[in-house]
């Protein structure tokens, strides 16, 4: 059992939920093999939700939640968000801005200074893993739970698949 401002917020809105234990390496990094962990659970590794933080260069942050296994579009994010330009934040950014540490950021629960942007890929799996807010946890959902709980963010094509 753990407990986050993630679970907290899931438990509030009585969201069923399993916490999926992610084994650490020795210097206390999710492992590599989140895939075959995954697999070896039944469970579709594409239906990660990641977490990608951007620092605005006007100011602030925007996090992009997506699954599956396609790469940011740099473009349709900086029209969407009126920049011109954008960048990934650095380790220590994620953090500061988001409370969490790289591994664990989940798509929800942040601060309202961050702005949430949802890719259409998130909805296209019955359920989702997200970040537990806990390193070496994550949590597995409804993806309509998680767009529930996201309801009220851009949502939109912000990746490419090719």
């Amino acid at each position: 059992m753990i407990q986050s401002a993630v679970t907290d917020l899931l438990n509030q809105h009585q969201f069923n939920y399993d916490i999926i234990e992610i084994p650490l390496s020795d210097d206390k990094k999710p492992i590599r093999q989140l895939e075959d962990l995954l697999q070896s659970q039944h469970r579709d590794p594409n239906s990660v939700v990641r977490s990608v933080l951007f620092k605005k260069n006007s100011g602030g942050f925007t996090l992009l939640a997506v699954a599956g296994i396609g790469r940011a579009d740099w473009a349709s994010l900086r029209k969407h968000l009126g920049e011109r330009k954008l960048r990934m934040a650095e380790y220590d950014e994620v953090n500061e801005a988001t409370g969490y540490i790289v591994g664990a950021v989940p798509p929800v629960a942040l601060p309202d200074t961050i702005q949430v942007l949802v890719d259409d890929s998130v909805s296209e799996f019955d359920t989702v893993i997200i970040g537990s807010g806990v390193l070496g946890y994550a949590l597995s959902l409804a993806s309509a739970d998680l767009l529930t709980l996201l309801a009220e963010c851009d949502r939109g094509q912000f990746v490419k698949t090719e």
